[in-house]
């Protein structure tokens, strides 16, 4: 079992969220991948809380993410429902029909070349068509060195990837994967469009059935369960099974943490009516019912609006994304995630979710945002003191929840993390005597210099910081974002490039309960109300009733009121 790791389940619900996921888990895969010489103790973050050691029919040790995805008919590609690292002996069952058989087949996916050249490369399928993976010690002490580690990075070419699936490099476990056939990803016809088509799902007995066995198989192999992380897309129909399937965790797992990621692809696009409007009501629908049944809710998008309002993409400094590709958003979203999520991954004193929750969702502040500065930018000649003391009184990080500019605003409650700097500059290297160029410079710690800083860009909120020696990986297939001024460890370089590619990066993350979702939610409730619903019948023929959306409008407007800037917890 996980040796006293507080596991968290991970459910991923829809293809964006799948892009994500497939960035996200690839993250994890490159940081258990580390030469066994390195000179560093256990890692910072225990990866027993999102992995699951198993064994395979043939007796060999497995070590694969604690869980389950959904998506639709036609989004997996190439990749087997069952995975590709061992097969369920259910699904190995005998056929007991013992007469003639016709065999209608399809075609396979051809696999896309990145994924051919990886298993090429690995060698990891024998010739006797069992697959052959390194042994896991039972998940405990330090993650093995694995060949993949040694390889030469093999780049997906972007025009080939089509689906997340394209690029995930992680095994998964036969129930991980559950499709929903009754939908298409592709084409016109056969789309999960709308919210009351989501929730509808899950009350499909076979649906909910199989959701419910597949958490049971889980849950119960788990030691100290603290919760549910939701990687859930919030524009189209995976709104309303998002929320069925939080409110099934509510119902039956009562008392454990609950944090919904509400994930939006890039902005709006212009001569697309029904897909904004779709994508505005299920995003108020999903938001509303998430959070009535999560203890933590947040929005990320790297748009500028969650309203029909068109803003344009949020900008990183030392990046370079296309904001209509997935693949591109998706990595950014995954970074910021692999970072606001590590209070409750600790190896050593983590926060529980149930403990961030409430952190931040006090006075019924269900809905935070998020931010990050990736890469943080630390030039290899400086210290923490002096970059955070560069940045001046503007907010530090770049905000990834579609709520505009944070400037102004104010902060009730926020979780922070800076990882992947050096302990050396953590602190001032001025020579003793020198008069200090801030209070920062006086800190004898780089976690003070890090609270303090908050302290003085924030004062009197309640702030919760973590600075980890850790760094994000962003190996292939993370795409080559990275501008050229970007050192192979991520720091912004005072010379000429290396010409290396960029392989870690040091990041800031923040979850911020925030005055800025007055408006945001308040605008949201305010484009709902002056829809014409006439013109869009479709979305209530889904399953949605007239009662429905006045109760979703009054719900908005509330949750917008719990952000009015007079309400502190410290006042």
């Amino acid at each position: 079992m996980a040796g006293g790791a507080r596991e968290v389940l991970t459910l991923q619900l829809g293809h964006f969220a799948g892009f994500v996921g497939a960035h996200w888990w690839n993250q994890q895969d490159a940081a258990l991948c580390r030469p066994t010489d390195a000179k560093e103790p256990l890692g910072e973050l225990c990866p027993d809380v999102l992995y699951r050691t198993g064994r395979t029919l043939h007796g060999q040790e497995t070590y694969t993410p604690r869980l389950i995805l959904m998506d639709l008919k036609g989004s997996l590609s190439s990749l087997k429902q069952e995975g590709g690292l061992y097969r369920d002996k259910q699904l190995d069952a005998a056929i007991a029909w013992q007469g003639k058989l016709t065999t209608h087949k399809e075609d396979p996916y051809p696999k896309n070349p990145y994924l051919q050249d990886l298993l090429s490369a690995e060698g990891v399928l024998s010739s006797d068509g069992i697959w052959r993976v390194k042994s896991i010690p039972n998940g405990r002490g330090p993650p093995p060195f694995t060949t993949a580690a040694t390889l030469k990075p093999l780049i997906p070419a972007e025009g080939s990837i089509r689906v997340w699936s394209d690029f995930l490099r992680v095994h998964l476990h036969p129930r991980s994967i559950c499709m929903i056939q009754k939908y298409n990803h592709d084409g016109e016809a056969g789309r999960l469009e709308a919210f009351g088509q989501g929730e509808s799902i899950l009350k499909e007995p076979k649906y909910l059935e199989e959701l419910e066995d597949r958490l049971h198989f889980y849950v119960e192999e788990c030691d100290y369960l603290q919760g549910f992380q939701i990687l859930c897309d919030l524009h189209d129909g995976f709104s309303g099974v998002g929320a069925k399937a939080a409110e099934l965790l509510q119902d039956e797992y009562s008392g454990r943490g609950i944090i919904t990621w509400g994930l939006l692809p890039g902005p709006y696009r212009l001569g697309e009516p029904q897909k904004n409007i779709y994508r505005l009501l299920n995003t108020a629908f999903g938001l509303v019912h998430l959070s009535a049944h999560s203890s933590l809710v947040c929005p990320l998008s790297l748009g500028g609006s969650l309203g029909l309002r068109q803003e344009p993409p949020v900008n990183f400094p030392h990046l370079c994304y296309d904001a209509a590709l997935p693949f591109h958003c998706s990595a950014i979203l995954a970074t910021a995630l692999d970072t606001v999520t590590v209070p409750y991954r600790l190896r050593s004193s983590p926060v529980s979710m149930v403990h961030m929750a409430n952190m931040l969702n006090f006075s019924g502040k269900k809905v935070v945002t998020a931010g990050a500065t990736i890469p943080f930018p630390l030039v290899p000649s400086q210290t923490l003191p002096d970059t955070l003391m560069q940045l001046g009184g503007a907010t530090p990080w770049t905000p990834l929840s579609a709520c505009g500019d944070p400037s102004g605003t104010r902060c009730f409650a926020q979780s922070v993390v800076l990882r992947g700097l050096d302990r050396a500059c953590h602190t001032s290297q001025l020579t003793p005597g020198t008069p200090l160029p801030s209070p920062l410079h006086a800190c004898v710690t780089g976690e003070e210099v890090l609270a303090q800083y908050l302290q003085q860009q924030q004062p009197r909120v309640r702030s919760s910081s973590h600075l980890l020696l850790t760094p994000c990986k962003v190996v292939p297939p993370y795409p080559q974002l990275f501008s050229s001024s970007l050192s192979q460890q991520g720091l912004v370089l005072d010379g000429p490039s290396t010409g290396a590619a960029v392989e870690s990066i040091p990041v800031l993350g923040a979850l911020c309960s925030s005055s800025s979702l007055n408006q945001t939610l308040g605008d949201l409730a305010k484009e709902l109300a002056r829809l014409d619903l006439r013109r869009w019948a479709s979305f209530m023929d889904a399953g949605v009733e007239r009662d429905d959306l006045e109760e979703t409008l009054q719900e908005l407007r509330s949750l917008a009121q719990c952000y009015q800037a007079g309400d502190s917890l410290m006042d």
